[in-house]
């Protein structure tokens, strides 16, 4: 690069990264025509010691005079623009000095030294430390044109707090501003209101000074927001009637990525509801990066509004954005019950009833896209359902080849080539896979399970949506429910039915966290099989006899509903017959797509030998290894920060399952009252959401996972790792369960979670193999400790506390 200096308008593309933060975004507004007063930069390579060399004092002289004879006779602002300063990670509003209103070439120069050398300074190194920022900040200075304001101002496009994006914030003083950014004087406060995505002038709310100009700065706002594609914080300045920006930044304290540290929060993106009830099951514990980011790229297509992802990650735990499912169904003319059913039904999720869904602002072309979108993924999920026989017949084949491929492949183009050409695209297929059968399961089944309980009662519908497996196929083991595979497997291997070589190719690829990458297969750990083994041989369980006894219930509820309701009989075997084979084929390509996630993995280990990172490789993002195979190791540097990260967010106890807002992780796990259920950031408190469990002290209530009551002493475990301390009989206490507590639930009386649904893992086995619980209970691993005896109603979905 010649230029030593650079004027706004000249400013490529390719070198906007040693503008700094300012210096480049500035450049790039005011070539793209936003009203930003003309000015200049100053390269970092055009200072030693902080003094200009030579030929960039020249430089700057000749620019200087060009604006001049531009802009007539001006005074100059000089501001710094540190290359990691206004950046997604830190803004340093403040912490850099500012020079205003110089006019001759001899205060300019100093007020450059004077920029420069407030890098130094104790605030900035420690702004810089508390943010994980390198502190030698190398900067670049922007000189623009002086604009005498009458009115200076601030506008955050979002609310810095509470992240609500549903208006504008903002203050101002009149005069010049730098007192208000630096805090020194206390300024006007107003807000413009967005509504439906558009403007309106009957929104703004502040002091009659500024009315006028409103329109305008919501406009500029909106406008900003769309360009840099987040939330912004902007400074401008009105003089003799028209409106200037000064900079634009984000608003950092909504950015849900810090990718120096690996600190992740979409909470902080936007006023938001989020749950984890349905990935919280699949994906229990913090991910890696790789996973995190091999995640997106998976559902990348899953997008019902653009700009906003289905999924998002705080501090590590996968969530779903239940405000952009609130806000489709919405716009395709569901009321507040339809919504609720929804989310409550397909995501698993309860909604307090009290509870505001905060929805996005949609325009009219918004709403037309949401419509096609829909109707796309409808499309997909119809394909997908109709190529699941195709896939469940050949995924395992097709596996099983692309690991052996993985493993020969011995050059890192290649190894790159393999994932771009064959394995990221067979991933994303699948989901569509998953999806389908999914809502296919999902729909039915809560529809007649509501219907069910309408005329029998919350126990007897639950009864008969059980017996999912076949009882006619146990010992084969042809149509039995995928989830059940594995615990059944171990009992036949014991009674050499079936050799462990067979049970691994069957069941290795299933085991605990197994969506999370850096977690081994059970059947990559030559002693994971005789542990199972050897805990089935102390404590063996008649998995079939429970299956046989449940399939005897059902036949007594049959006779019964004879009785009660002769009529109703006939349509209602013929549509209970039909869950069975919706929930084998859901739990079937469930397990299907865990063994394409297991390819995924052992690409992961073949990049981590092939590089020499070996474990390491999980804490980049797939971009990232991908960068590595071709040479470049920049992102090498960020491994050891984004494994401290992942070890902090760690060691927290699981985040609640609904959350409102932004919400802080390291502050919610301080809070001795902390909720588990649900947390809200406005501090919402109604009794409708409010812990009333708690208003008595031996009752906790969730939902009816499986009817039956039992009585008994409870076991808390936190992983199944800790499943040989659960005696028979106990009652198994957890977070949540995964096809990794199954082989634990044959051993249990009784069943209690504090996240789940009637149709999540912990209620579907429980319900198959007869055994009561109650899921979703938001507190029961926090109110209950081993040793505690308990009465479990899971038809009711409480658990009453004995003592």
């Amino acid at each position: 690069m010649k230029e030593l200096v650079c004027l706004f308008k000249e400013l490529r593309t390719e070198y906007k990264h040693l503008a700094g933060g300012k210096g480049g975004t500035l450049a790039h507004l005011f070539q793209k025509g936003y009203p930003v007063p003309d000015g200049l930069i100053i390269m970092p390579m055009a200072f030693q010691k902080d003094e200009l060399i030579p030929e960039a004092g020249a430089q700057l002289q000749a620019y200087l005079k060009e604006i001049r004879q531009r802009g007539g006779e001006t005074s100059f602002a000089v501001r710094s623009s540190a290359l990691s300063e206004d950046s997604a990670m830190a803004s340093f509003a403040g912490q850099f000095d500012t020079v205003l209103d110089v006019s001759t070439d001899h205060e300019i120069l100093k007020a450059i030294r004077t920029v420069r050398k407030s890098r130094y300074s104790k605030e900035v190194q420690v702004y810089s430390e508390a943010k994980g920022v390198n502190g030698s900040h190398d900067m670049a200075v922007v000189i623009q044109q002086m604009v005498i304001a009458d009115i200076s101002g601030v506008l955050f496009t979002a609310d810095p707090v509470t992240g609500n994006r549903n208006e504008m914030a903002g203050n101002f003083i009149f005069g010049l501003g730098e007192k208000l950014v630096s805090g020194q004087v206390t300024a006007y406060k107003f807000k413009l209101g967005r509504k439906t995505g558009s403007w309106r002038r009957g929104g703004y709310d502040g002091p009659l000074e500024l009315k006028k100009f409103a329109a305008k700065l919501a406009k500029l706002g909106n406008s900003l927001e769309r360009e840099m594609d987040c939330p912004q914080d902007i400074e401008w300045a009105i003089a003799d009637g028209t409106l200037y920006l000064l900079q634009s930044r984000p608003v950092t304290t909504l950015i849900g990525d810090n990718p120096v540290t690996g600190e992740r929060n979409d909470s902080r993106t936007g006023n938001y509801l989020w749950s984890n009830v349905n990935f919280g099951e699949a994906i229990p514990q913090v991910m890696t990066p790789l996973t995190w980011s091999i995640q997106q790229h998976i559902y990348e297509s899953w997008q019902l509004l653009s700009g906003y992802q289905s999924s998002g990650n705080i501090g590590g735990r996968i969530y779903l954005n239940l405000s952009i499912y609130a806000t489709v169904l919405t716009a395709l003319g569901k009321n507040k019950q339809g919504i609720t059913r929804f989310l409550e039904g397909l995501l698993y999720t309860r909604i307090p009833e009290s509870l505001e869904i905060p929805l996005i602002p949609l325009s009219m072309g918004s709403r037309v896209a949401v419509l096609i979108n829909f109707v796309g993924m409808i499309m997909k999920q119809i394909r997908a359902v109709r190529e699941l026989p195709r896939f469940l017949s050949v995924n395992a084949d097709w596996c099983e080849k692309l690991q052996k491929r993985i493993h020969e492949t011995n050059k890192k183009s290649e190894l790159t080539f393999l994932w771009h050409t064959e394995i990221l695209p067979h991933l994303q297929n699948t989901v569509w896979s998953v999806m389908g059968s999914v809502t296919q399961f999902s729909d039915y089944t809560i529809k007649l399970r509501r219907e069910l309980i309408e005329l029998l009662g919350p126990e007897e519908a639950d009864t008969f949506i059980s017996g999912l497996s076949s009882s006619t196929d146990i010992r084969d083991g042809s149509g039995l429910l995928a989830s059940l595979g594995p615990v059944l497997g171990i009992a036949k291997v014991a009674r050499r039915e079936i050799d462990r070589t067979e049970y691994i190719a069957q069941y290795g690829h299933r085991g605990p966290n197994e969506f999370e990458l850096s977690v081994p297969r059970p059947a990559e750990d030559s002693g994971w099989l005789d542990q199972q083994l050897a805990q089935f041989e102390e404590a063996p369980i008649d998995v079939e006899a429970l299956l046989i006894k449940q399939y005897a219930e059902i036949a007594a509820a049959w006779n019964r509903l004879e009785i009660s309701h002769p009529r109703k009989v006939r349509s209602m075997k013929r549509r209970i017959n039909q869950v069975a084979p919706k929930a084998c084929l859901r739990e079937a390509v469930r397990s299907e797509y865990v063994r394409d996630r297991w390819v995924a993995r052992k690409f992961a280990l073949r990049a981590g030998q092939l590089t020499g990172l070996g474990d390491d490789i999980f804490f980049l993002t797939i971009e990232e290894v991908l960068d590595v195979l071709s040479g470049d190791e920049a992102a090498l540097q960020l491994i050891a920060a984004r494994k401290d990260i992942h070890s902090r967010y760690s060691s927290l106890p699981a985040y609640p399952s609904i959350i409102c807002g932004c919400f802080d992780p390291f502050q919610w796990a301080a809070d001795p009252k902390r909720r588990h259920d649900i947390y809200v950031a406005s501090g919402f408190t109604s009794a409708a959401t409010s812990d009333s469990s708690e208003l008595n002290d031996n009752l906790i209530t969730g939902s009816a996972g499986s009817a039956g009551r039992f009585e008994g002493v409870v076991r808390r475990l936190d992983s199944p790792e800790e499943g040989d301390q659960l005696q028979k009989g106990e009652i198994l206490v957890t977070s949540q369960t995964d096809i990794a507590w199954t082989p634990l639930f044959p051993r249990a009386g009784a069943i209690v979670t504090d996240v789940g649904a009637p149709l999540s893992h912990a209620a579907i086995v429980a319900r198959e193999l007869g055994i009561p619980a109650v899921v979703g209970c938001g507190n029961a691993t926090r109110r209950l400790k081993t040793g505690d005896r308990v009465l479990v109603d899971g038809g009711q979905g409480v658990v009453s506390i004995r003592g």
